[in-house]
């Protein structure tokens, strides 16, 4: 699960229209996305601002997550390691995340979501 924070890398690399970069970008708007079996994005929710994308993802533990006090969770993002931190925190104060790792999105990935991505990866009942 992953948020982008900038639409108009997904609209450069070909996964969002201009129409749609604009206008999300004008309002704000920032999805929540998985990547599919086949390998495409499919963007689950949509929400105004940052802090809201933020917190989606760390929602999705609650929703999907097995047993997210006896994993270790997986936090990759692109150059916001200050958000990372704060994200891992909230994890392991919300449902007693044993351990959390932060890393770097690499940039084959980094190039078509742009800076300020953040993923996160933990075992769920659904992929």
């Amino acid at each position: 699960w992953f948020t982008v924070d900038d639409l108009n890398y997904l609209k450069m690399g070909g996964r969002l229209s201009a129409g749609a970069a604009f206008f999300g970008s004008m309002l704000s708007i920032k999805p929540v996305m998985h990547t599919s079996d086949e390998g495409k994005l499919v963007p689950v929710s949509k929400v105004r601002g940052r802090k809201a994308s933020l917190k989606a993802l760390i929602d999705k533990i609650a929703e999907l997550g097995i047993e997210p006090s006896e994993q270790v969770m997986f936090i990759c993002h692109a150059d916001c390691e200050v958000e990372a931190r704060a994200v891992a925190e909230e994890m392991k104060a919300r449902y007693g995340v044993k351990e959390v790792y932060i890393n770097y999105i690499g940039p084959v990935i980094g190039s078509h979501t742009g800076p300020n991505t953040m993923g996160l990866f933990f075992v769920g009942t659904q992929r």
